[in-house]
C-alpha cells in the first residue's frame, strides 16, 4: 500500500512539473508576443504623428491659396476673403413651434394611489 502511495505521488510531482513547464512557456510566449504588439503600436504612433505633421504641412494656408491660383482655371475656386463670412447674429434658426396640447386630456398619476 506504500509503495503505491509512493507512485502515485511520484506520478503527481511529474505530472504538476509537466504542466507547469508547459504554463511557463506559455506564459513566456505571451510575453513575448505582448512585447510584439507594444513596439507595433509605438511604431503605428510614430507612423501617425509624421502624418499628422505631413498633413498640417500639406494644409498650410499659403500653399492652398498658391495651388487655388495655378488651378483656377480647372476649379475655379476663389481665394477665402472675409466678407465671405457672416455674424452668428445673420443665421436664421427655425422658429419654435408651441406644444402640442390636448382637448379633454385626463391627468394620470400615480402620487394619487400612495396610501
Amino acid at each position: 500500500m506504500r509503495t503505491v502511495l509512493s507512485i502515485l505521488a511520484a506520478a503527481m510531482v511529474i505530472a504538476l512539473s509537466v504542466w507547469a513547464y508547459q504554463e511557463n512557456y506559455r506564459t513566456q510566449a505571451m510575453i513575448g508576443e505582448t512585447e510584439r504588439l507594444q513596439r507595433e503600436i509605438g511604431d503605428a504612433r510614430a507612423r501617425l504623428s509624421v502624418l499628422k505633421a505631413e498633413w498640417a504641412y500639406l494644409n498650410r494656408p499659403d500653399r492652398l491659396r498658391d495651388l487655388a491660383e495655378i488651378n483656377y482655371n480647372d476649379l475655379q475656386l476663389l481665394p477665402l476673403r472675409p466678407d465671405q463670412f457672416g455674424r452668428v447674429e445673420q443665421v436664421a434658426y427655425p422658429s419654435v413651434e408651441e406644444p402640442i396640447t390636448f382637448e379633454n386630456a385626463v391627468e394620470v398619476s400615480s402620487e394619487e394611489a400612495k396610501p
